[in-house]
């Protein structure tokens, strides 16, 4: 498979954005755009292709706070998962304002097909009650669940610490030490390096 990715710190808290393609079909997908739209809009047309989706792997304002922009610019579904959508109804603290604009929610299970991508969708709570990761091959988007060296804040409304630990273990540390962590904060890691070296697991 031919994939390109592309990383854009986003946003006052720099909120990694990802836009990745497939570059044979030159299909898209957009994951938390969290501010910064011009710069993300420009960096998609850049590129020439379809966004197919808008993925969301939580609720919070700084992983969602362009993606209003990127569906009206891209006519594109955005995605999120049903108990961080009922947060973000709710007007709860740190989350994003996006009600009333969310295409599908997203379920453990769920597979988005964007080109030849397959884009897995597992479920880890814990930083937020709906957190999602995304995985595609050798590569995982963990969103605030799992940093290189730490892992997501549990002090916001609707975290949890016990929750975020077992989400991880039981959905991140099964996979080979081979794939690819991309955070949704900082710099990418591997599942190896977090299995031995991350203090909190």
């Amino acid at each position: 498979m031919f994939m390109k990715m592309k990383r854009i710190p986003a946003g006052v808290y720099a909120a990694n954005c990802y836009i990745i393609i497939d570059e044979q079909t030159k299909d898209c997908v957009v994951m938390d755009p969290g501010g910064d739209a011009e710069i993300l809009i420009k960096a998609v047309k850049e590129e020439d292709v379809e966004v197919k989706y808008i993925l969301l792997t939580h609720g919070h304002a700084d992983h969602t706070g362009a993606a209003l922009s990127l569906k009206k610019e891209f006519n594109a579904p955005l995605c999120i998962s049903a108990e961080d959508y009922e947060m973000i109804e709710k007007g709860k603290f740190m989350y994003g304002d996006i009600a009333g604009n969310v295409d599908k929610y997203i379920k453990e299970g769920d597979v988005f097909k964007v080109g030849n991508m397959d884009i897995k969708c597992t479920r880890t709570p814990g930083h937020t009650p709906g957190g999602v990761c995304f995985l595609i091959e050798d590569a995982v988007f963990t969103g605030d669940t799992l940093f290189a060296g730490s892992i997501g804040r549990t002090d916001f409304e609707g975290g949890n610490f016990d929750e975020i630990i077992k989400s991880i273990k039981e959905k991140l540390m099964i996979l080979s030490d081979e794939v690819k962590v991309f955070p949704g904060h900082g710099p990418e890691s591997t599942i190896g390096k977090e299995r031995v070296h991350n203090p909190f697991l």
